[in-house]
């Protein structure tokens, strides 16, 4: 069911324990900011046929890291997750495209913080605010063309 992906929308290039369980994800950038997005299949679902919460939060938990950092343009390092917080507000039901857009909001010395908020099919299913631990600086920062494969 991973077939029809969106136009310009590139497989996530990093698939490592987890990840290979729940991926493939995919992303796109549209010139200023990072859209990242998966196609619902039955995996992904609860038992009501809508993908689960925790697959909704580990989407969260990659894609408001991975833009924030590409879009501010800010070395924070491997930024494990401190806090993430989120609000359901719609299912993603099964086939669905769930698409998912991040802010940079503020870094500091130890923690940078950024928010981000998903759509199924174009409908606001996801809000999400998380926290991440600022580390060792990784001496780049991730570009599309490092993160995501052709397509």
């Amino acid at each position: 069911m991973s077939a029809n992906i969106p136009e310009g929308f590139r497989p996530f290039r990093f698939s490592v324990g987890f990840l290979d369980v729940i991926g493939p994800l995919y992303g796109k950038w549209d010139g200023s900011r990072l859209l990242m997005g998966f196609r619902v299949e039955e995996r992904h679902c609860n038992p009501g046929m809508v993908a689960h919460g925790g697959m909704m939060a580990t989407f969260a938990d990659m894609f408001i890291p991975i833009a924030a950092r590409m879009q501010s343009k800010a070395d924070v390092g491997f930024a494990p997750t401190v806090n993430l917080t989120l609000d359901f507000l719609a299912p993603a039901k099964l086939g669905s495209w769930v698409e998912g857009t991040a802010e940079f909001l503020r870094a500091g010395k130890s923690l940078f913080f950024a928010q981000g908020t998903a759509t199924a099919d174009g409908v606001l299913c996801l809000r999400a605010s998380a926290i991440f631990k600022v580390t060792a600086p990784m001496g780049t920062i991730p570009t599309p063309e490092s993160m995501f494969g052709e397509a």
